[in-house]
């Protein structure tokens, strides 16, 4: 998501089919870079895709793949040449690639044997072929080797010292880089002898981590800790100077134009706002972050003879259509489900006299993993079967929602597509992309205007409700 700062307005890049797990401003401003995690279930492939986004025109530049299961890291060039990106434990290796040429320059693994995986890797701020990684006990300066297509590591010597590096950040000169670690102290290494100059704070470290890392024109370090905190600190030795407390534990620090301002993120999907001098932090947006709830009385029903009744997702694989609740009298049961539900609707026709629910049901593991979802028709007075569709091709359906004259119904799940069904054709209208998550659940509102959907990765999108008529 682009947001302007002046007007507030977003602009959303589509391209990606599961969480974002990184991403990566060229210093020029002119390419954004993101990479993803994947799964055997997104369509049946472990390839985790790096996208390349042109900024002006808001679109994808390059599709770059080679990592499998995520993509854990990614680094622009100063002069936007090219783009080096770390994959996850599984994967293991860093790529560099050309922009120019969307190819792949040359690879490596990016840890030795006996090291543990890396988790962090940054360019130089004035050369194209050096970059540093770092990760549990791995620290690496490479230089890239262009005629030969190589790139050369060379371990940094850090004595008895051993740290897991979460983050890195280089400054302007090139004479050195700091390291932020999981047991909260900061390393400072000379890039050019590849010797640890000094670490500290010596005696009260940053609680939970150091998670963020930004050098200032001063010398001096901002530093973003696991608890929440967020501190200025000395260049030479270390020194809190100034620090704030935020809610959620820092994920991230960027600077903005002259480094006098600086954005920070948290765990509690805020972002804040802070100067250099006051000190005092702006929150400038926030969101939910709340995991999951779960629906256990799905829909009540107020049908015209005055009857209350509900539909329940049972535990015991079997769905009960109440009626008359306060006589405790059940009308009947629809004993077709194989699994436990995962999401219910239902819409009561007062000119039909029927009831349309939506059925899914996960059949098991087979060889390739499949689940198989069917959309049903049911007759509201007998409870039979009237009719099925496949809703899905992959991946369970989670969330269904009707309009109010019953013409159209819409679906989301694993897929990540929203789907518009015509209800007395039963087939699909409209199709929406732009989820990067499993669709959790999916409303159309009341006037039919707008169609709301979340998704697993937080997310939640309004789309315009399309001209049926």
């Amino acid at each position: 998501i682009i947001k302007s700062l002046r007007s507030g307005k977003q602009t959303f890049l589509h391209g990606h089919t599961n969480s974002i797990s990184c991403i990566s401003v060229s210093k020029s401003g002119h390419y954004i870079a993101s990479g993803q995690v994947t799964f055997m279930d997104d369509h049946f492939s472990l390839h985790a895709d790096v996208i390349i986004w042109d900024y002006e025109k808001k679109g994808i530049y390059a599709r770059l793949v080679l990592h499998k299961t995520r993509v854990e890291d990614l680094s622009f060039s100063p002069n936007d040449k090219y783009l080096v990106s770390l994959g996850g434990q599984e994967d293991g290796s860093i790529v560099v690639w050309n922009i120019e040429s969307k190819e792949a320059v040359c690879g490596s693994p990016a840890s030795a044997q006996s090291a543990g995986h890396c988790l962090a890797i940054e360019y130089t701020s004035l050369s194209n072929e050096i970059f540093v990684s770092a990760g549990n006990g791995t620290l690496r300066v490479w230089e890239l080797d262009l005629p030969n297509r190589k790139i050369r590591p060379t371990e940094c010597q850090t004595g008895q010292l051993k740290r897991i590096v979460k983050c890195l950040e280089i400054p302007n000169d090139d004479n050195y880089f700091c390291c932020g670690t999981t047991s909260g102290d900061i390393l400072k290494v000379n890039l050019k002898t590849r010797l640890l100059n000094s670490c500290g704070p010596v005696k009260q470290k940053f609680s939970k981590g150091v998670n963020g890392l930004k050098v200032l024109k001063t010398g001096d370090i901002l530093v973003g800790s696991g608890d929440g905190m967020l501190s200025l600190c000395s260049g030479r030795n270390f020194k809190t100077i100034n620090s704030v407390q935020l809610e959620g534990g820092v994920t991230s620090v960027t600077l903005r134009g002259d480094r006098q301002q600086f954005y920070v993120g948290t765990e509690a999907a805020q972002i804040y706002n802070l100067g250099y001098t006051d000190f005092k932090p702006e929150l400038i947006a926030t969101n939910h972050n709340m995991k999951q709830l779960q629906c256990f009385v799905s829909t009540f029903l107020l049908p015209l003879e005055g009857d209350i009744s509900f539909i329940s997702e049972s535990l015991v694989k079997t769905l009960h259509l109440f009626v008359q609740i306060l006589s405790r009298q059940l009308s009947f049961t629809l004993n077709m489900h194989a699994e436990k539900l995962h999401c219910l609707s239902f819409f009561f026709f007062h000119y039909l006299n029927c009831c349309c629910l939506i059925r899914f049901t996960r059949i098991g593991h087979l060889k390739c993993n499949f689940t198989f979802e069917q959309i049903g028709y049911w007759e509201v007075y007998d409870g039979s079967a009237i009719r099925e569709l496949e809703g899905s091709l992959f991946g369970a359906i989670n969330g269904m929602s009707i309009s109010e004259d019953g013409k159209y119904f819409v679906t989301g799940g694993d897929d990540k597509l929203l789907k518009l069904w015509h209800y007395s054709d039963g087939e699909v209208t409209h199709v929406g992309i732009g989820h990067s998550g499993s669709i959790t659940n999916v409303r159309i509102c009341h006037n039919s205007r707008y169609i709301v959907s979340t998704s697993a990765d937080g997310a939640i999108l309004r789309w315009r409700y399309p001209q049926t008529s």
